[in-house]
């Protein structure tokens, strides 16, 4: 302001008082007044002259009367203890329109539009301005602050705003300053109070009646922490847009109608097409399949993708070298980045969350996150049930590693509760650390790849040893003893299987941490008997050269090779593994050991199921005195020997002498182990089994009955053992003369197992065999023969020719056949199968005997008896050589090879050897077996054909 008419002469001259300048302008001063513009405020001193100079520059016009000050410049520097000025920048004129307030980032190479970009512009309305404020948020390295930057850019271009202000708001000031510059230069605020001039901005910002609409956009990039923002976000506004980039998906960001967009990876066309044009601008060209599998490799995560061009160009690799550089363990992150990031970005992929990681460790319940993270990193990226990371060992692990010195823990530094453990999850979660969904609880929680990757390489040997052995204990704790949840059941292993691939000598240093077995056993218990043989093939090869061939957990791993090696087809096989494997243990272990004896056990059990019962029972005996010995007649797995040994005898012949040993044991499991305990439930339904097949099918039934129910009860509607139970329950109820109930159960039990097991189970497989054969003998062989077809084709596909279920499910397709009226058919079906059975299990197996049998019938059915007789006498003598004279086997063979010998015409020779049958089964099996019944009828029959002969031979 001027406040003389008077130019000064001198170009410095002032009294010896203080100075005030404000509403600097023109100014003219008399003599003994100084030229600069502004106005100096009354002050005290009396004596009239500066005791030293003040230096100005820029000046121009300025007036002042005597007393007053006034300046048109800059003063750079007052020198003196006596005087104090004070000056105050010039009022500025408000930027005109339109105006940018900070800097958008450049375009990152090769951006490319996705559909995220389409929701941002969604939510403009057709008038092109903005109703709703926007959140885009994601895990760091998605792109997020290059999606705003091209929607801003994109605005800012196509004449859609008046004023755009681009804030970094990576902590409050930075925002404050933002919006503190805009206020300076939109509406005249005061730059030195940035407080006030951001608050003077926001109030422009609110729309005024009777104001010209401007048309504004403001970007809060990088928000780090919602409550930074608090009283800083932008008014409502029908002309305004909001748009905010963070890693934060906190409530308190959703507030005031601001809709989130969740920002995720590329996809992996996108992938390939970023990765192909970034390349190919330096004149490099890879082979799709080569930059499809990167981007898997990577995560498909932009920011990666980005930094392993660079990283490509700078060090002229491939992308097959780079893969093989990220594929070793011992390579860090951090050695496959490039020295120069690229797209101005702040840091490598290493570091990328390195700030968030530090952040969600200071959320409540403070401390536990970053353990949490380092569990999770262990685990499948894809999925991780929420009751593993909130397991007790998960809990113990966390508790252990709480972050020292963190506020706000509920409870001792070494305890964490299980809510905490939940919560920390959701800290993460809301971090865009992991994803957490508590509706899937199978796959609760997932972490990208990348990230993971970084929580390990930060961990220190021990610490990582630690961690992998924490995830293993979590998952042993978790993993249910009956794989009745088959979604559970795929979570868990997938995660061992990471855990392993991720720590495997972490996880076998001095022993073989349990995780390491449960995974092939539940592969197994699933049905996957070839692919859990293959598992524990691959472990034994990854034991012996870290814990040597004897080590017990290398044997066991031996042992649980040829057990599913039994179970996908090989019975025989897996009997002479288990003989080896026995020889072996004896030297390593000693006798006694139980290794030794499990592993005695199961070379009987296998010798039995590759179909030489005799030798199973006399194995089994060898081994129950060494048990009765070693571990004492109440001992569990003594119990178990027993109960083997009366089953193979039961399949040596004699399921009478079997349902007494059974009864005996029952008494002895009920006594020690209780009536509801699993293994007293088994036993019982053994013994009604071997009931059931030494002739009383009703009264098998009746047991069956009794026992499902308890079994429901116990074990549940979806228990296998339960199911199992069930089917033989409908199996004995068709015996004893009620075959249609025995259909109607089965189609009921099917649903439910499909249902629980899945369509590829071995015993789903089985179950749709016993319905059909069912159906077959109860109304509609055809039919039945059209349903044994389609369960052929399935289990070609998941059990492959050579197993015993594909096997089996031949020879009842041809008996099907030939209930249809084609013997024929069902014949030449017969012969190719028994050469595939005399090449799988030899020409003595049960099963090449029976289907040599058959054969033989259906021969002589077809019209050719006479080759019948001689096939059957065959048969009859190799059965009586293995199984000897009384095994029902034999007496089966006998009754064929009878009614085959009345075809011939041999009509007294059919009456005399049915004779003798007769008596043999009334002897073995009993008067009311149904065996002994159906050779009484035959008997009755050809008696009648012998007199019928005799009276056609009377009358000629």
């Amino acid at each position: 302001m001027a406040t003389g008419d008077k130019q000064a002469e001198d170009p410095i001259e002032a009294t010896d008082r203080h100075v005030a300048v404000t509403d600097t302008g023109d100014a003219t001063a008399e003599s003994k007044a100084t030229a600069v513009t502004g106005y100096r405020g009354p002050a005290p001193g009396t004596d009239g002259t500066l005791p030293s100079p003040i230096s100005v520059s820029g000046t121009g016009d300025a007036h002042a009367t005597e007393g007053g000050f006034a300046n048109s410049g800059y003063i750079h520097h007052v020198s003196t203890e006596h005087l104090t000025m004070v000056q105050q920048r010039a009022p500025r004129e408000p930027a005109s329109w339109p105006h940018q307030v900070g800097v958008i980032p450049s375009p990152a190479h090769s951006f490319q539009r996705r559909a995220e970009s389409d929701h941002l512009r969604a939510a403009v309305d057709n008038g092109g301005t903005a109703v709703l404020g926007q959140v885009l948020t994601g895990m760091g390295g998605v792109g997020k602050t290059q999606l705003a930057a091209d929607y801003a850019r994109t605005a800012w271009q196509d004449g859609s705003l008046d004023v755009l202000v681009w804030v970094t708001a990576s902590a409050r000031s930075p925002v404050v300053t933002g919006y503190a510059q805009a206020g300076a230069e939109l509406c005249r605020a005061d730059p030195d109070n940035p407080e006030q001039a951001a608050n003077t901005f926001l109030a422009w910002l609110t729309p005024k009646d009777g104001a010209t609409p401007c048309r504004w956009m403001i970007v809060l990039d990088d928000v780090a922490d919602p409550s930074d923002l608090r009283n800083l976000w932008p008014p409502s506004s029908p002309h305004g847009r909001i748009l905010v980039t963070t890693r934060r998906r906190d409530a308190a960001l959703s507030g005031d109608g601001r809709h989130f967009i969740h920002v995720r990876l590329f996809t992996e066309a996108q992938t390939v097409t970023y990765l192909a044009r970034s390349l190919s601008a330096c004149g490099r060209h890879e082979p799709v399949e080569q930059l499809a599998a990167l981007g898997r490799d990577l995560g498909y995560l932009p920011l990666a993708l980005a930094q392993a061009v660079a990283y490509l160009i700078d060090t002229g690799l491939d992308c097959a070298a780079y893969r093989d550089l990220l594929a070793d363990r011992a390579t860090k992150l951090t050695d496959a980045a490039p020295d120069v990031l690229p797209d101005e970005q702040a840091a490598p992929v290493a570091a990328a969350w390195s700030l968030s990681i530090d952040r969600a460790d200071t959320l409540r319940p403070a401390g536990i996150a970053r353990p949490m993270l380092q569990l999770a990193a262990m685990l499948d990226p894809n999925g991780i049930p929420s009751r593993v990371l909130t397991s007790p060992p998960a809990v113990a692990y966390l508790a252990q590693h709480r972050t020292a010195g963190q506020e706000g823990t509920a409870g001792p530094p070494d305890h964490v509760s299980h809510q905490e453990a939940m919560l920390s999850l959701r800290a993460l979660h809301r971090l865009s650390l992991i994803e957490h969904s508590p509706e899937t609880p199978h796959q609760a929680v997932r972490v990208h790849q990348l990230i993971q990757r970084a929580v390990r390489d930060a961990l220190r040997g021990d610490e990582y040893n630690q961690a992998a052995t924490a995830a293993g204990d979590a998952l042993v704790s978790v993993w249910p003893d009956v794989a009745s949840d088959t979604q559970l059941e795929q979570s868990l292993r997938a995660n061992a299987t990471g855990l392993a691939q991720r720590a495997e000598e972490a996880l076998s240093q001095h022993d073989a941490h349990g995780v390491l077995f449960r995974v092939g056993k539940s592969l197994g218990e699933i049905g996957q008997a070839s692919a859990a043989r293959e598992y524990f093939e691959q472990l034994v090869e990854a034991l012996t050269p870290r814990l040597g061939s004897e080590h017990p957990d290398t044997l066991a791993a031996r042992g649980y090779q040829a057990q599913w090696k039994g179970q996908a087809g090989d019975p025989a096989g897996a009997a002479d593994a288990f003989r080896q494997l026995s020889d072996q243990m004896l030297q390593a272990l000693g006798p006694d050991h139980p290794f030794t004896l499990t592993s005695r056990n199961h070379f009987a059990f296998y010798r039995g199921q590759a179909g030489n019962a005799t030798g199973a029972v006399a194995a089994t005996e060898a081994l129950l005195q060494d048990r009765l010995r070693v571990q004492g007649p109440d001992h569990p797995h003594t119990l178990t020997t027993r109960g083997d040994l009366a089953r193979w005898r039961s399949e040596a012949g004699d399921p009478a002498g079997a349902a007494e040993a059974f009864q005996h044991l029952l008494e002895d499991q009920v006594r020690l182990l209780g009536f509801n305990h699993p293994d007293t439930l088994a036993v019982r339904a053994s013994l009604a089994h071997c009931r059931g097949l030494a002739g009383d099918p009703a009264g098998a039934a009746d047991d069956m009955e009794d026992l499902v129910q308890r079994m429901l009860q116990v074990l549940g509607a979806d228990h296998p053992e339960f199911l199992t139970a069930s089917y033989d329950l409908a199996h004995w109820r068709g015996e004893a003369g009620n075959p249609a109930g025995a259909v109607q159960a089965i189609e009921r039990l099917l649903e439910q197992t499909l249902r629980v097991l899945g369509p590829d189970h071995p015993s789903t497989l089985t179950a749709r065999g016993v319905l059909a054969n069912w159906k077959g003998q109860t109304r509609d062989p055809a039919g039945a023969a059209d349903d044994l077809e389609r369960l052929l084709e399935h289990m070609l596909q998941v059990l492959g020719g050579e197993h015993p279920h594909t096997l089996t499910c031949r020879g009842n397709l041809a008996f099907m056949r030939s209930l249809a009226g084609d013997p024929s058919g069902a014949a030449n079906a017969l012969g190719e199968l028994l050469k595939d059975e005399v090449r799988v299990f030899g020409p003595d197996h049960p099963s090449t005997f029976t289907t040599r049998n058959n054969l033989a019938r259906w021969s002589g059915q077809a019209g050719d008896p006479s080759s019948a007789v001689a096939a059957l006498e065959s048969v009859m003598l190799d059965r009586l050589r293995v199984l000897g004279p009384d095994h029902p086997d034999m007496l089966t063979t006998r009754h064929d090879l009878a009614v085959m010998q009345g075809l011939t015409g041999e009509v007294d020779a059919a009456v005399e050897a049915l004779a003798l049958l007769l008596e043999d089964e009334v002897r073995l099996l009993g008067p009311d077996h149904p065996d002994t019944h159906v050779a009484q009828y035959s008997l009755e029959q050809w008696r009648k054909a012998a007199e019928a002969q005799s009276l056609d031979g009377d009358s000629s």
